[in-house]
């Protein structure tokens, strides 16, 4: 068997096994919920259809960096920690959605705005858009709740003071504090030291992003495994540039990407405010007249398609959008260069030049 066939069965293997443990995990808190009230099934069924799909890249990155370090293909440890990433990665969606405004999650309609139509559906009364919050709220809150508990499932190697729950811990405390950055940006950045503006904007996707998207998960299997504190620095030294690179090309996709690959309405990131590094250069690099333009009409949610193609132009044309394209090549090559040095078996450093490769050249 080719290298190739082997990493295409054992990776298909591992996400059906995640699959199927998220769908045992769901069903058996549905019988709690259900015997509080049947009203609280809608909580269960958004995050079941949130878990179902997806790219499982966390829940893969978790696996390689596990059998990077000598992890058992078939332990039931890893598919529980791939688990509890995916329910993570999910109450992350929920309240990022709620908190960017946007509407749609997956080409469908966001958890929050899932709820506001149900309480139309029905009649309910007073306000439908803060019911569709609140619920959206208490959805997350509870899908991030799940995520604990099934990583406590792991056992010993997940217990209080382990390397793997110090890893797990922290990735859930730097999310929440990337995610204060972020709104905090879209807010005083209009009014804040404008020569600092990429700098800031590239610490908000380091800890709102690129860390739990790709570092702390690899870093997380590969502690579950056992591995060394240098083999924890390697996987550090490949994976956190690669997710920089992933967050950028998100957010070139946010503004550029096609709403039938991406699923989003186009330049929804800029009717959300997102002042990302992409926007950040272009204010830096445009005319003074453009970059007040982009300040005006950055975050208004009724951005109209002629301001959203004004706003794509002038990224383009102060070289923007092609600082930005050098900036994922830059980290790219940091990533495929870490992975090289990396003690690993033919296996999983092709898995993860792989899960690199698909991660900066994605379309979605």
């Amino acid at each position: 068997m080719t290298v190739s066939e082997q990493l295409r069965l054992e990776q298909a293997a591992f996400v059906a096994a995640v699959a199927g443990e998220l769908t045992d995990f769901l069903t058996t808190r549905q019988a709690l919920v259900a015997a509080i009230s049947p009203d609280i099934e809608p909580l269960m069924g958004s995050i079941s259809n949130l878990v179902t799909g997806g790219k499982r890249l966390r829940a893969l990155m978790c696996y390689w960096g596990w059998r990077g370090a000598g992890g058992d293909p078939d332990a039931g440890q890893i598919v529980t920690a791939g688990s509890a990433l995916e329910l993570f990665q999910a109450a992350a969606l929920i309240h990022d959605d709620i908190i960017d405004r946007s509407d749609t999650r997956r080409g469908g309609p966001s958890v929050h705005r899932r709820f506001s139509q149900l309480h139309d559906a029905q009649g309910w009364a007073l306000d439908s858009e803060r019911f569709g919050h609140a619920a959206a709220i208490l959805t997350g809150d509870m899908c991030l709740s799940f995520s604990e508990e099934a990583f406590t499932e792991i056992g010993g190697q997940a217990a209080s003071g382990s390397r793997a729950r110090l890893i797990f811990n922290l990735m859930r405390t730097e999310v929440m504090a990337g995610q204060y950055l972020d709104i905090l940006e879209e807010v005083a950045g209009p009014v804040r030291d404008r020569a600092g503006a990429v700098t800031r904007a590239q610490s908000i996707i380091r800890f709102k992003s690129a860390k739990y998207s790709t570092e702390h998960p690899l870093a997380l299997g590969g502690a579950l495994a056992g591995a060394s504190d240098e083999l924890l620095r390697g996987y550090s030294a490949f994976a956190l540039p690669l997710g920089e690179a992933f967050q950028l090309r998100d957010d070139v996709l946010g503004v550029f990407g096609d709403p039938v690959t991406t699923g989003k309405p186009a330049g929804d990131d800029l009717r959300e405010g997102k002042r990302t590094v992409l926007i950040a250069l272009a204010l830096e690099q445009s005319s003074a007249e453009e970059s007040a333009f982009i300040d005006a009409k950055l975050g208004s949610p009724d951005l109209g398609d002629g301001d959203v193609a004004e706003i794509r132009r002038i990224i383009e044309e102060s070289g923007a959008l092609q600082a930005t394209e050098l900036l994922i090549g830059e980290f790219g090559t940091a990533a495929y260069d870490a992975l090289e040095l990396l003690p690993l078996d033919e296996l999983p450093k092709t898995a993860l030049r792989r899960l690199a490769e698909a991660t900066v050249s994605r379309a979605a």
